[in-house]
């Protein structure tokens, strides 16, 4: 059974009390700084589409430090990212494109101006349609890839056939419309387990600082992986917890071919 260990708690601080190269990849997905369902139209997407009603008490679930906050503590987590990566990678979910604000170019830049970090590639996942959004409705969100500046991640796929696109359906990924039970931008198990397997081993240790309710660590003990999962909210650290002890508990979902 997979080694798991949550901490609940601000994922600096978390962190820095963790040992030098200790983690063979960091799979996360951060806030990105855009007060995500605090009365936007994630919130009232029902709404708005003239298909429900809104209610502030029952739709509103805001995630914490997703505003002014997010930027700084993503540039402050990269050189502690540096620090516990052994030769593996960081994959970090971003926003699409879009201003005032092109996050996606920002982070990649931060990313590779971090000492002892380098920006290895962006990989596009196009969710299908039809995203959220009026004009260009945003229908695919990056992947922002990273690795140890001067050494080759680890790369386990020969097939040669692995494109920086992630097409509807590839790999089983498929985007989730989160219920208002779910985290509200909960990703797919198939998402995560895709780079888990292009880039770990069985027995590989994944850090995830902003855990969520959990995703990234239910795909590494489903693929024989170590997991060390951060949340700052209690709500979705019980949510990660239940999902993860479940996860343990059942047949594997996927085939590791390693």
């Amino acid at each position: 059974m997979s080694d798991v260990t949550l901490h609940l708690g601000d994922c600096l601080e978390v962190m820095r009390s963790m040992p030098d190269k200790s983690v063979d990849a960091v799979i996360t997905d951060p806030p990105y700084g855009h007060n995500n369902n605090n009365g936007d139209l994630i919130a009232r997407r029902e709404a708005a589409l003239g298909v429900g009603d809104y209610d502030a008490e029952r739709d509103d679930r805001p995630i914490a430090n997703d505003g002014p906050k997010a930027n700084a503590i993503f540039r402050a987590l990269l050189p502690e990212v540096v620090r516990v990566l052994k030769l593996g990678c960081c994959f970090c979910c971003c926003g699409g494109g879009g201003g005032p604000d092109p996050q996606f170019a920002r982070w990649s830049i931060w990313i590779d101006d971090t000492p002892g970090l380098a920006f290895k590639q962006m990989v596009v996942w196009d969710k299908g349609p039809i995203g959220m959004g009026w004009h260009y409705r945003r229908s695919y969100e990056t992947i922002l890839v990273a690795q140890r500046q001067g050494a080759k991640c680890a790369w386990f796929d020969d097939s040669h056939c692995i494109e920086n696109i992630i097409r509807p359906g590839d790999y089983g990924i498929r985007k989730i419309i989160p219920s208002k039970d779910q985290h509200p931008t909960q990703k797919p198990v198939e998402l995560a387990a895709h780079f888990i397997r292009l880039h770990t081993r069985p027995g590989d240790t994944v850090l995830d600082p902003f855990m969520g309710s959990g995703t990234t660590g239910v795909a590494a003990v489903k693929l024989g992986r170590n997991f060390i999962g951060i949340e700052i909210s209690e709500e979705y650290f019980e949510v990660a917890q239940a999902r993860i002890a479940e996860a343990q508990r059942q047949p594997a979902l996927f085939v590791d071919e390693g």
